[in-house]
């Protein structure tokens, strides 16, 4: 079990260590250090949310930043963490799409922390008060706290290129951690880990094979257009191309663009991506397209940067989607100007 000392000054009284749990246990059982009282401080905000997170995870509910501010300096010097289910904010994106609905209870439970003036970090206001119910014994699959270490990613690897089902996989961890309760991580996570390795492309040569490919058209045609994103391990996880009748067709009829995704029957499972326009004659014609890792918003933030670029920084006036909050979150980012509408 990995453990890190916080210092802890609690109003003004004699400091103590508090031993901060990293691990997949419940510590020591000890509850009595993981209630906040105003006066604690910490070394930097990092701890300050490590605490926090453990503190949660001992209540059984999940938590979040709410707001933060900077001081004239630039940095960061005041932060309030707050419990996920606070607010009063409703989601106006109705259930029948992929985005569940807010479940905002205007629930009161945060600290608040400030950094003075000698660089320590100190809570400065506590509220416990939760307007719901809590699930300490759930706790450890909410999203915040949901983990796997090196040695189960390596574990569940091994199986996966042995032929072992996921299942099986699954059923081993439980049993060498002694229960379901003893790992912070279900099935549909390790379900979820498999496909997104098996997405990487760069196994097998395959990601040489792609960049040798793309050399060559760009030999062949110095309007042909590509960009690859890759990861730490200089795998290839996203990929975008544009041929010169793509960028040709995009300055007279780029005005509204569409884009979708469609996921390809291969080894790899990688959703397809096409940017499609339509021309004078009322035809689709193809405007780019790619490879995503995942339908996550870093993905399609990447994607629609790359495109932008290879359109030479001329955003479209209206882009279609589908009903994706990944997408929306995306388009906003990149596309401030454009408007965007779902498709029916």
């Amino acid at each position: 079990m990995d453990s890190s000392n916080i210092l802890i000054d609690c109003g003004g009284s004699q400091r103590e260590d508090v031993e901060v749990d990293h691990g997949d246990g419940d510590g020591d059982g000890d509850d009595s250090r993981w209630v906040p009282e105003i006066g604690m401080c910490f070394s930097c905000v990092e701890e300050v949310k490590t605490y926090y997170q453990q503190y949660a995870l001992k209540k059984g509910f999940e938590w979040r930043i709410r707001s933060s501010k900077k001081g004239d300096d630039g940095e960061l010097n005041y932060l309030i963490l707050s419990c996920s289910r606070g607010g009063s904010t409703v989601s106006k994106i109705s259930c029948t799409l992929k985005t569940l609905p807010s479940r905002a209870k205007n629930c009161p439970a945060k600290i608040c922390v400030k950094m003075k003036e000698d660089g320590l970090w100190y809570i400065t206001q506590f509220e416990s008060i939760h307007s719901h119910e809590t699930s300490p014994t759930k706790a450890r699959l909410f999203k915040a706290n949901k983990k796997m270490n090196l040695h189960v990613r390596r574990t569940i690897q091994i199986n996966d290129d042995a032929g072992v089902r996921i299942n099986k996989t699954f059923q081993s961890l439980v049993k060498d951690a002694g229960g379901h309760e003893n790992i912070p991580f279900c099935e549909k996570d390790v379900r979820d880990y498999i496909n997104k390795e098996r997405r990487a492309i760069g196994k097998e040569c395959d990601g040489k094979t792609l960049i040798s490919y793309f050399c060559k058209m760009r030999e062949q045609n110095t309007n042909f257009f590509y960009d690859i994103d890759l990861d730490d391990d200089f795998h290839v996880r996203d990929v975008f191309w544009a041929d010169a009748r793509s960028r040709a067709a995009y300055e007279y009829f780029g005005d509204v663009v569409t884009f979708d995704t469609t996921y390809l029957t291969n080894k790899y499972d990688m959703p397809f991506v096409a940017f499609v326009g339509v021309n004078h004659h009322g035809q689709s014609t193809l405007l780019g397209c790619g490879l995503l890792s995942g339908e996550e918003t870093d993905s399609f933030v990447w994607l629609f940067k790359s495109w932008l670029r290879c359109m030479l920084e001329k955003p479209p006036m209206g882009i279609v989607t589908d009903q994706c909050k990944a997408m929306k979150n995306a388009i906003e980012l990149v596309f401030p100007t454009t408007r965007h509408r779902w498709c029916l």
